[in-house]
């Protein structure tokens, strides 16, 4: 336990010891009125700023785990466009060289690329055949098909931790 932690501890002490002592000394018989309701008031102040303090720790706490959890998050948003294209060029690659052992390479640089994000938390967000949600897609245009339901990816979506970080650009069927 370091100094800092155990002086606090003290003092904590001592603060509690005296508000105490004041309490019951503004019990007895012979205090009077007013230094009661002293004692009372510096004991709520006291407790008071104690849970003040507690919830002070523990929003600091959760604020430390964010920053943590979320912090590569801007990084991640930059390299998403860089997947993006590479699966792209990999999509659009003419079927006469599609077996070539560079392309082959270049596939196998794409998927640890992707896994490689996915270790930092990163998922993609499903999209065709699943109901339009606006917290997590956005509608470019609407088309024939079910209604509210999506029908087409226009651009892969993406999540960090159950935080949207890309919403995932989709058509979505009008009803018709």
């Amino acid at each position: 336990m370091t100094k800092e932690k155990k002086q606090e501890k003290m003092d904590d002490k001592e603060l509690k010891n005296e508000a105490q002592e004041a309490c019951d000394s503004a019990r007895s018989d012979t205090a009077q009125p007013e230094a009661k309701s002293e004692a009372e008031t510096y004991l709520d102040n006291w407790k008071r700023t104690q849970a003040d303090f507690v919830n002070y720790k523990r929003r600091a706490e959760q604020e430390k785990e964010d920053t943590v959890k979320f912090g590569n998050s801007m990084l991640l948003l930059s390299l998403l466009p860089v997947l993006d294209d590479l699966q792209r060029a990999l999509e659009s690659i003419p079927a006469d060289i599609k077996n070539m052992p560079w392309v082959e390479g270049i596939r196998l640089i794409e998927r640890k690329f992707s896994s490689s994000l996915e270790s930092q938390g990163v998922k993609v967000i499903p999209t065709e055949g699943e109901a339009f949600d606006p917290n997590v897609h956005e509608a470019a245009m609407h088309v024939e098909g079910a209604d509210g339901m999506i029908v087409k990816e226009l651009q892969k979506g993406y999540k960090i931790h159950d935080r949207v970080i890309r919403p995932a650009m989709v058509t979505v069927g009008n009803g018709n």
